[in-house]
C-alpha cells in the first residue's frame, strides 16, 4: 500500500486508515480539500464515489493532491474580481457601440458580460456553500448579500427586456449608469467575502 498526499507519503496503515473514505476523511479533518485523486494511476469514476470510499487501500497506490479551502476561496474571489473588471470594460464598449448603432458588435461584448456576471454570482454562492458561510447573514453597505444579488438579477432581467424590445437607447443608458453602481457593489461584496473567508 502506498498513499501519497501532496508529494508526501502518508502513513495510512499506522494511522489506522483502511479505506479510501477513511483517508479522505482524515484529510478533511486536517482542513484539506481533495482536488485530484488517482487510484493505481487512474482517475476513478466519481459517480460511484460511495463504492470508492468503501474500497480498501491495501495493495493499492493512492496519489492525492489537496488544497486549503480558504485559499481556494480567496483565489476564486481574486479571479472573479479580475473577470468583473474585464466585464466592466466590455460593458462600456458595448454601450459605446450601441450609441454608434453597431448593434451586432455590442451584442458580442454584452454576451461576454452576461456570462461573467452569471459566473461571478455562482462563484460567490458556491464559495459560500463550500465554506458554510451564511450568505443571507452577510451585510454589505447596509444591504444583505441576498438583496444585492436580487437587485442584480432584476437588473439583468431589465437588460434582457430592453434586448427583446430592441430599445438600444435605454440599454445603453442602463449599461452606462445603472450597472456602474452594481459593479461598485460587487467590489464591496468581494471585499466582504474576503473578510469572512479570512476569519
Amino acid at each position: 500500500m502506498s498513499v501519497t498526499v501532496d508529494q508526501e507519503p502518508l502513513a495510512a496503515e499506522e494511522l489506522g486508515l483502511a479505506t479510501v473514505g477513511e483517508v479522505l476523511a482524515h484529510l478533511q479533518r486536517d482542513d484539506r480539500l481533495v482536488v485530484n485523486l488517482l487510484i493505481d494511476g487512474e482517475r476513478p469514476d466519481l459517480s460511484g464515489m460511495s463504492q470508492i470510499r468503501k474500497s480498501s487501500v491495501l495493495g493499492r497506490t493512492l496519489f492525492i493532491e489537496t488544497a486549503r479551502p480558504k485559499q481556494v476561496a480567496l483565489d476564486v474571489m481574486d479571479e472573479v474580481e479580475t473577470q468583473l473588471r474585464n466585464a466592466d470594460e466590455f460593458k462600456s464598449e458595448a454601450a459605446d457601440l450601441l450609441q454608434r448603432n453597431q448593434v451586432a458588435k455590442a451584442m458580442e461584448k454584452l454576451g461576454v458580460c452576461f456570462t461573467t456576471w452569471q459566473v461571478a454570482q455562482e462563484s460567490v454562492v458556491k464559495t459560500g456553500q463550500l465554506l458554510r458561510i451564511d450568505l443571507g447573514a452577510l451585510v454589505v453597505e447596509g444591504q444583505s448579500l441576498m438583496e444585492i444579488m436580487s437587485e442584480f438579477t432584476g437588473q439583468l432581467r431589465q437588460i434582457k427586456e430592453t434586448l427583446v424590445d430592441r430599445d438600444f437607447v435605454l440599454l445603453s443608458d442602463i449599461l452606462l449608469y445603472e450597472t456602474t453602481e452594481s459593479s461598485r457593489k460587487w467590489g464591496a461584496v468581494l471585499e466582504a467575502m474576503r473578510a469572512v473567508i479570512g476569519n
